[in-house]
């Protein structure tokens, strides 16, 4: 069966954290590590219901604010988002491989993410373009690696199982799509992973 869509997933992938001494500085402000200071963010429940939307992306940075003891203010709030996220980088490199990958195959983007990242993808970064269709976990009420969330997006665009290629950076979400008969790549270098894409996706043309 040829593959008809490619989708991508965002965090780890197209946007990567390539300099870690924002976030390591910050976290030394707090008396925490690097990776302490990403589960302040990310790794806890707040985060999780946030990723579902149970919490809106403000309530869960409000979390945030509270368990450090800093001001849940919408200033303080954007000055800390600011400062934790200063070494991320989108990677438009990738972004204008998926624009070229079109017509001949529907793009889309799945991501775990909050309720923000819709006004990110076409406010921030712009990009919001090079996708035909937009998942956002947050606005699905559900998440990778959850079966549900990759039947959803399939049923949503009309395709089987194995008309789709996926690229994410955790080998979870990859295996949950390989179950279902979705193709999948393990994103670890965006050279070899793009570099598998297109090997990929040549010999299904």
């Amino acid at each position: 069966m040829s593959i008809k869509v490619i989708i991508f997933d965002l965090g780890g992938v197209l946007v990567r954290t390539e300099d870690r001494t924002p976030r390591a500085t910050l976290g030394l402000r707090f008396d925490k590590t690097y990776t302490e200071m990403d589960k302040v963010v990310f790794g806890n429940k707040s985060s999780g219901r946030a990723s579902r939307g149970e919490i809106s992306a403000r309530d869960h940075m409000q979390n945030v604010m509270r368990s450090l003891a800093l001001p849940e203010t919408d200033e303080a709030i954007q000055a800390f988002y600011d400062e934790f996220f200063g070494g991320d980088k989108m990677d438009y490199s990738i972004i204008e491989s998926i624009r070229s990958f079109r017509p001949q195959f529907r793009t889309a983007l799945l991501s775990n993410a909050w309720d923000d990242l819709r006004g990110l993808l076409i406010n921030k970064w712009a990009i919001d373009d090079a996708f035909d269709e937009i998942f956002i976990s947050a606005e699905m009420g559900i998440a990778k690696p959850d079966a549900r969330i990759y039947e959803m997006v399939l049923e949503e665009l009309g395709v089987a199982p194995g008309e789709c290629v996926f690229v994410d950076d955790f080998i979870e979400n990859i295996e949950a799509a390989r179950k279902l008969g979705m193709y999948g790549i393990h994103f670890q270098d965006a050279d070899v992973a793009m570099e598998e894409l297109r090997a990929l996706l040549g010999k299904s043309a």
